[in-house]
């Protein structure tokens, strides 16, 4: 049996990043300014799109943030 994924590791690896932590508070902050414009009900269940990545330099202007669905969101890289 496996010993499971190493989280510590994986943050010093990755995730603590300098550039890492910045994309994951742009991310968190769309959010953040989705929930006050519709409010917290009409994005349950769902997320906030960036239409452009943000790792393919697109940011949280209004114009390139969309909700969409979980399954929609987190689903289409998989299907390319």
């Amino acid at each position: 049996m496996s010993s499971g994924r190493d989280y510590q590791a994986e943050y010093k690896r990755f995730h603590g990043k300098p550039e890492e932590i910045k994309k994951r508070a742009q991310r968190n902050a769309a959010r953040a300014d989705m929930v006050r414009e519709y409010g917290k009900g009409a994005l349950s269940g769902k997320d906030i799109d960036h239409k452009r990545a943000i790792r393919h330099g697109g940011g949280n202007g209004k114009s390139n943030l969309r909700v969409s669905s979980v399954h929609r969101n987190r689903g289409w890289e998989a299907e390319e």
